[in-house]
């Protein structure tokens, strides 16, 4: 998109188009937000190829027309007045992140402020107590069917660790969980068993201190497994944001608007994240993973969570993992 430089207030009225907006109308959208984000909202929008007109106020056809807005609190009177005109006159209305989670799949995290956790009702899991219920009977009846499988892979799985290197089978480690309570997750060890000795450090892709038998079962996601325990006791779901330690969070809320809001609900040994952005080593890919956790937060379902399940087995059997 080319734009040429205009002041504040010839932006305010200067309508901007995508290059794709005469071939495609029918995608078109109008967006409205204050001068001072115009650069976050351009930044977005163009980055996801949404076809788009900014700040016109001009408009007075709003049939069939549809309005996102951002920030809309810091709007005045006149711009306000201007959104209720176009609800009432047959426009569709809704928050521009809103639109973005239904039209991607995921939330654009750099869109997150204040004002849209504080009026947003739709956070399944947290505005929803027979939700949160049904959950939790999801997650029990899952660890009754995956015990089935899960006792006698982990006593072979277990078997092949101690013979391949000195140790112990399981691992554990403080992770934070649901409200930032820290807990211990426990997985079938992959690594080395000295993996830390320099101190924590971030998981890479093909890396050098994991073991032969552990490549294979992070891979099936097999190291997993053990973590059944950890949703008997109440202290993990079966989907969820993987549940991350405490020093890399503290150093990824830095630069993750929010990054903390995943602790709202329990961690999960799955997720949204983890089926569709697959490997997560570096700040980058939290930021991916983070954008899927928080659409996972505010529009969990129970056909939401049978999909993520569906997923992980397609995970598992063609060995997509990490």
């Amino acid at each position: 998109m080319n734009m040429t430089t205009v002041t504040p207030q010839e932006e305010a009225i200067k309508p901007v188009l995508s290059d794709q907006t005469i071939a495609k109308t029918s995608a078109l959208i109008y967006v409205y937000c204050p001068l001072d984000q115009v650069e976050t909202i351009l930044a977005v929008l163009e980055r996801n190829q949404i076809n788009f007109i900014l700040n016109d106020y001009s408009i007075t056809d709003f049939k069939r027309k549809l309005i996102c807005h951002y920030r809309s609190a810091e709007f005045d009177c006149e711009e306000n007045a201007f959104l209720v005109a176009a609800t009432e006159s047959g426009a569709w209305v809704e928050p521009v992140v809103s639109y973005l989670d239904r039209r991607l799949g995921f939330t654009e995290t750099e869109l997150l402020h204040p004002h849209y956790f504080l009026h947003q009702k739709s956070f399944s899991l947290l505005s929803s107590g027979p939700r949160r219920a049904v959950k939790r009977i999801l997650d029990l009846f899952c660890v009754f069917l995956l015990a089935l499988i899960a006792i006698p892979v982990g006593l072979i799985t277990a078997a092949f660790i101690k013979l391949e290197s000195p140790g112990p089978v399981f691992f554990k480690q403080r992770r934070t969980g649901q409200y930032n309570k820290e807990f211990e997750v426990i997985k079938f060890r992959s690594m080395r068993n000295d993996a830390e000795k320099d101190g924590a450090q971030w998981a890479s892709k093909n890396d050098a201190r994991v073991t032969r038998v552990g490549k294979f079962i992070r891979k099936t996601r097999i190291d997993e497994l053990p973590q059944l325990i950890n949703i008997i006791k109440g202290e993990m779901s079966l989907i969820g944001p993987r549940p991350e330690r405490e020093v890399f969070i503290e150093e990824l809320e830095k630069t993750i608007p929010y990054y903390r809001f995943r602790h709202a609900i329990k961690p999960g040994v799955t997720g949204l994240a983890q089926v569709k952005y697959a490997y997560g080593a570096s700040v980058e890919d939290a930021v991916w993973k983070h954008k899927y956790d928080i659409y996972y937060i505010k529009h969990q379902s129970l056909m939401l969570d049978i999909k993520v399940i569906l997923l992980t087995v397609k995970t598992v059997v063609f060995g997509m993992g990490q």
